[in-house]
């Protein structure tokens, strides 16, 4: 069992109906590694008290480190406050310093303490207390041997303000930590199974430090490295040096060497190479207009976007020839050309992207089923189009439509 891993207990029936997503250990999961912690197991429980009484033995039975978050707030269906006075065979008592501390947070922001609410300044007789600072449900830490169980409120700015200022910083003091270092590539034109047969010797050959995962998603497959080590710089080193293995077996497949989203690869190219860029979509409905947008700063190079789905407008404002719509269908290579040329000379821009296809679940034709896209990007010197084939199900083939689009992008951006 290593010193430094970490199970993290979420609790409350929300989460585990769907009505929340539990965005709690994800983000304790990332600033536990980043500290050099590993995070074991993260488990969902019930507000139900036998539920988390197991949870916590099935960790402890693990881990030295057990965080758990909900379940301390002052109604009735909040149960791991006297869930943990019986697993640790304590008892409620009265504490006038969390109680003052309710005080004050209740008077900066003109509000009445009722008796619920008093109740929070009941804690578990044997835990030692650190003050919330954003709320009124302590933070309770209770040493067991030598292990650690930390119970934190729920509610996400409340738990991240008290990680960061108070619980990071006493478990960093606690406990001793390896170094643990991910590296990020992402390949593009491989599926997962041609790129694990592609790279298996590689794969087969890591020092025993050394992991890898494969997280695919739309087109495009993240590698991810992860080594834990004594020694910071001997661990880069010996994961850089993989890396550049890596980079000779799959050579421009290798789009990126760090975690980014296809859209900041994308901003970082325009942006370096002043260039401007519109968009003329039709079935993908402005989702990479959308994407491009989501990217603070997009104003320097994004100049507008035409969501032509009718003909008319096809016609109308990008210039498409209604007598090559009539003969050759609008999902096809001549008419996503003109859409992406008609974008470029209408916004005034360097380049374009065009999509025009049949997003589905119905609308296909022997020739043209559901799922095919064509897609043109197009500069003032070159124009590049493609057609692809995709599923049947709408969404899917719109997000991965816009993946192509910006691969397609990439692909003239950094020759």
């Amino acid at each position: 069992m290593r010193k430094n891993q970490v199970e993290i207990i979420t609790i409350g029936d929300e989460i585990l109906i769907g009505q929340i997503v539990d965005t709690n250990s994800a983000w304790m999961a990332r600033e536990l590694n980043n500290a050099g912690f590993e995070v074991h197991r993260t488990v969902s429980v019930h507000d139900n008290d036998k539920q988390i009484a197991a949870a916590l033995n099935e960790a402890l039975d693990k881990v030295d480190i057990v965080l758990i978050t909900g379940g301390i707030g002052p109604t009735k269906d909040d149960m791991t406050k006297q869930t943990l006075c019986t697993f640790f065979e304590t008892e409620l008592v009265y504490n006038e310093s969390v109680y003052q501390n309710i005080v004050d947070l209740f008077a900066n922001r003109n509000l009445q303490i009722n008796e619920l609410t008093k109740n929070q300044a009941y804690v578990p007789k044997c835990s030692d207390i650190i003050q919330n600072k954003a709320g009124t449900a302590p933070i309770l830490w209770f040493n067991k041997s030598e292990k650690v169980v930390v119970a934190m409120p729920g509610v996400p700015y409340e738990m991240q303000l008290a990680m960061s200022n108070d619980i990071l910083p006493r478990l960093l003091e606690r406990f001793r930590t390896s170094v643990l270092i991910h590296k990020t590539i992402q390949v593009y034109g491989y599926s997962e199974s041609a790129l694990a047969l592609k790279i298996a010797d590689w794969e087969n050959a890591l020092p025993q430090n050394i992991r890898l995962a494969y997280l695919p998603n739309l087109a495009v497959i993240k590698l991810r490295l992860s080594g834990v080590s004594d020694e910071a710089s001997g661990l880069e080193f010996t994961l850089n040096r993989q890396i550049e293995s890596l980079k000779e077996m799959l050579g421009s497949a290798i789009f990126a060497y760090e975690d980014v989203s296809m859209e900041q690869l994308i901003a970082d190219l325009l942006s370096d190479q002043h260039k401007t860029i519109a968009t003329a979509e039709s079935c993908t409905g402005g989702y990479v207009a959308h994407r491009i947008t989501a990217i603070p700063g997009s104003s320097r190079y994004f100049r507008g976007a035409v969501t032509a789905y009718s003909n008319d407008l096809k016609i109308s404002l990008l210039g498409v020839d209604r007598n090559d719509l009539e003969h050759e269908g609008a999902v096809s290579k001549t008419i996503v050309e003109q859409m992406a040329k008609g974008a470029r000379t209408y916004l005034k821009t360097d380049i374009a992207i065009a999509t025009s296809g049949i997003a589905g679940p119905d609308g296909g034709t022997d020739e043209k089923p559901v799922g095919s896209v064509w897609i043109s990007v197009s500069t003032k010197n070159e124009t590049r189009s493609r057609l692809f084939r995709f599923g049947n199900i709408r969404n899917i083939n719109i997000q991965r439509a816009t993946q192509a689009a910006f691969l397609m992008l990439r692909e003239m951006l950094v020759r």
